[in-house]
């Protein structure tokens, strides 16, 4: 039998102690009758990361179907005569398309250009839109500049504790306790659909690549009550609690803000440029300043690598990535990919070592280890 030796993680994790100043969910109660195994916090709330164990998680939301509490992704809301005016400054995507019903992903810049934040604008009505944040308070940033302007807009944190129901099993599952209207939802639109009398924002989206969709719960008993009636109706399906995935999304390149990218960034690093309106004649907040990045160009950028050598952990810290004993980059996120053999990561690399089938060296707490530029998506990750 052979042995594949395993990069060790650190003996003794450190707990997280849950307090009052820690915000629960509707559905912790839920979720720890399962028997979550870790948390973590996300804008100040509760974030489940593991549910069985990295690796079974992984495979149960590809092959399955999850019920996810991501009430930790909150809503700015922006409402009033000057919502659109703010939501647009705001972020450097030309939202003027953005109809009722529509969602989209709009970087939050400082006025030098660097990323404060990846959420999804969704316009909720003409005079309402919701910006879905990464994790960074960003409710601070819309009202420092809604009263500099002196804008006629409220803006707000609402009691909104989003739900997702994720794999290849989800429409499904949301089929069976919204109706069949469900599947009539397009990618990044939503629909408003009835449960118990009570109308829920259901959009088709969430932060995995394997299909399924993101409930804004609005009312906590009603939505423990419809987080019952999903648990309910994918039995048939085996689902099950579950929470991101580490191993899934990078394979599918989701970057977290925070790791993989940070307020060191503009979204040119990010590889976010599809997501920049630089041609757009709008009035954003660090547009002018990307321009003048993309103009100069940049030199580094954010892909995606595969690691040779025994299986790595969960990297807490970069790992320094090398050419010829010269540092180039570092690696932000990394794990094995039981479905590739073979360890996969995200980093970041000087812009002359992004091309595809590049060599390099990553030192990692074990030693260092050959790697290769690789194309992200990762082979099959994502949902046909």
């Amino acid at each position: 039998m052979s042995y594949t030796p395993t990069v060790q993680a650190p003996k003794n994790s450190p707990q997280l102690a849950i307090t009052r100043r820690t915000r629960s969910t509707p559905f912790s109660s839920r979720i720890e009758e399962f028997g979550v195994e870790a948390y973590t916090i996300y804008n100040h709330m509760l974030l489940p990361t593991r549910i069985r164990g990295v690796e079974e998680d992984y495979f149960h939301l590809r092959n399955n179907v999850q019920l996810w509490d991501v009430s930790c992704q909150r809503q700015v809301e922006l409402v009033g005569p000057d919502a659109a005016r703010l939501a647009q400054l705001m972020t450097v995507r030309d939202l003027r398309k953005l109809e009722i019903g529509k969602c989209a992903l709009a970087p939050v810049c400082d006025q030098d250009g660097f990323l404060l934040n990846d959420p999804v604008a969704i316009r909720v009505a003409e005079d309402r839109i919701w910006f879905s944040i990464s994790d960074l308070d960003i409710l601070l940033w819309a009202q420092g500049i809604a009263l500099g302007m002196k804008l006629d807009v409220k803006i707000f944190e609402p009691d909104i504790w989003p739900l997702a129901v994720q794999g290849p099993k989800a429409e499904d599952v949301v089929v069976a306790v919204f109706g069949e209207a469900v599947r009539k939802t397009k990618f990044f639109r939503f629909d408003n659909l009835e449960f118990m009398g009570h109308k829920f924002l259901v959009a088709r989206s969430g932060w995995s690549a394997q299909g399924g969709f993101e409930i804004y719960v609005d009312d906590a008993v009603i939505g423990v009550q419809l987080y019952d009636a999903l648990a309910k109706a994918g039995k048939q399906f085996d689902i099950g609690p579950g929470c991101p995935n580490l191993i899934e999304r990078i394979e599918a390149g989701l970057m977290t803000y925070g790791s993989d990218i940070t307020r060191a960034d503009t979204p040119l690093e990010a590889a976010m440029e599809q997501y920049v309106s630089l041609d757009a004649d709008i009035d954003a907040i660090g547009l002018d300043a990307i321009r003048a990045v993309a103009k100069r160009g940049i030199d580094r950028r954010v892909c995606g690598l595969t690691i040779d050598g025994p299986k790595v952990p969960a990297n807490r810290n970069p790992w320094p990535v090398k050419v010829g004993g010269k540092q180039i980059g570092s690696v932000t996120s990394a794990v094995w990919s039981p479905r590739l053999e073979t360890n996969v990561a995200l980093g970041q690399l000087a812009i002359g070592y992004t091309p595809v089938g590049t060599k390099v060296l990553v030192q990692t707490p074990a030693g260092e280890f050959s790697a290769q530029v690789s194309p992200v998506p990762f082979d099959g990750a994502t949902k046909k």
